[in-house]
């Protein structure tokens, strides 16, 4: 990751609104495989030129290729990878169901593309292909677009595991490491390319209240401390600094009352081996957590990403209230240990909308110019 001495840089998490079109072929493939694969190939290349060309006119410093091409960011690797032929698992976060009005509006605007199927086999590559042109688009795409940096995300083995069921390895542990194993190659030919790794690993927080609530805070903070070793052994031999890694609570509308703080288990996530760590920082259950960072002192060389515009909102952000936020951070961590982010991804899930398209964009410029007027006051 690229430090900044001279200004705050601003950056995303990884999704971002997809055309209806590629939406559409998207659904058309997932019922008729091949069928239209080479219209879906034009749209996606055609879309991933679109979302880079938008985010240069935001203003934002470290861009990627949108998650244009993927249903979601992590149950892609079910199509590239053998192994999954298991039942499908009910869908994750769709709904609340201690709250049926709302639980209702979710499931309203749910994802179609919902087929998460368990592991039932041995975990290998079959169509690393598949990755290797999603990274020539990528960087094509992104080539003459004059960012700062480029990342691109793949997820991480705890993630994986959290969505694609075992039902075929002796513990969760040997799943976890097996998904490691195979992932490392994904990782090192992302880096290899000269994009910034991130990971994504949303099962680091999320997974308290959507998996684990039966166990005690300790005994979860156990299954992660695991979830993290995974990840250091998968991309051992990468430079921190090629690597970001992203936590969150869910992309969700929920009330998210169950969350579990931040403070208790930031020592693990920092344990990973990853340069910057990108969490939700903006929305209203964590937008105070910025104070956890008075009492855990950040770990030399590492950087934080917080989320300082709010991902699930309609509302765009004042630049004033960003700039606020940024600085917030800045005078705990240090300004040069900082850049701006967003709480989660605006396209998370293919066919899922919660704010508008349009809305997105002007929340993105409000990014960029809340990190002008912070800079100004940190320089």
């Amino acid at each position: 990751m690229k430090r900044s001495i001279e200004r705050v840089l601003t950056t995303h998490t990884g999704s971002l609104p997809r055309p209806p079109q590629v939406v559409e072929l998207m659904l058309h493939e997932q019922n008729n495989p091949g069928a239209e694969a080479a219209e879906l190939e034009a749209a996606v290349r055609r879309a991933v030129a679109d979302v880079v060309a938008k985010q240069v006119a935001c203003g934002l410093d470290v861009i990627n290729d949108g998650e244009q091409g993927r249903t979601d960011y992590t149950t892609h690797v079910k199509d590239r990878l053998t192994g999954f032929d298991g039942p499908s698992s009910p869908p994750l976060g769709t709904g609340e169901p201690d709250f049926p009005e709302l639980s209702a509006m979710l499931a309203y605007f749910a994802s179609p593309f919902q087929h998460r199927p368990a592991c039932s086999g041995p975990v290998e590559w079959k169509d690393f292909a598949a990755l290797e042109a999603d990274i020539a688009l990528a960087k094509e795409a992104t080539a003459g677009a004059g960012a700062a940096d480029v990342f691109f995300t793949s997820p991480s083995p705890g993630q994986i595991a959290r969505y694609l069921k075992n039902h075929h390895y002796p513990s969760e542990e040997a799943y976890l490491y097996a998904l490691a194993d195979v992932m490392a190659r994904e990782y090192r030919a992302i880096v290899d390319a000269g994009l910034v790794l991130q990971l994504d690993c949303p099962d680091l927080a999320l997974s308290r209240h959507m998996v684990f609530a039966h166990l005690s805070l300790e005994e979860f903070r156990q299954v992660i401390t695991t979830h993290v070793e995974a990840l250091n052994h998968a991309v051992r031999d990468i430079p921190p600094e090629r690597m970001r890694m992203h936590i969150c609570w869910a992309s969700t509308q929920g009330p998210h009352h169950n969350d579990v703080p931040l403070k208790d288990i930031v020592d693990i996530v920092l344990k990973g081996r990853p340069q910057a760590l990108s969490f939700p920082g903006a929305n209203p259950r964590h937008g105070h957590e910025w104070k956890v960072w008075k009492d855990v002192k950040l770990p030399d060389g590492k950087i934080i990403i917080p989320g300082v515009i709010d991902s699930t909102s309609n509302f765009v952000e004042h630049p004033e209230l960003v700039a606020d936020r940024i600085v917030q951070y800045a005078r705990v961590v240090g300004a040069q240990n900082l850049i701006a982010g967003v709480d989660c991804g605006f396209g998370t899930f293919a066919g899922r909308l919660q704010v508008d398209s349009k809305i997105v964009w002007m929340k993105l410029a409000s990014l960029a110019e809340g990190a002008r007027l912070a800079s100004t006051q940190l320089w």
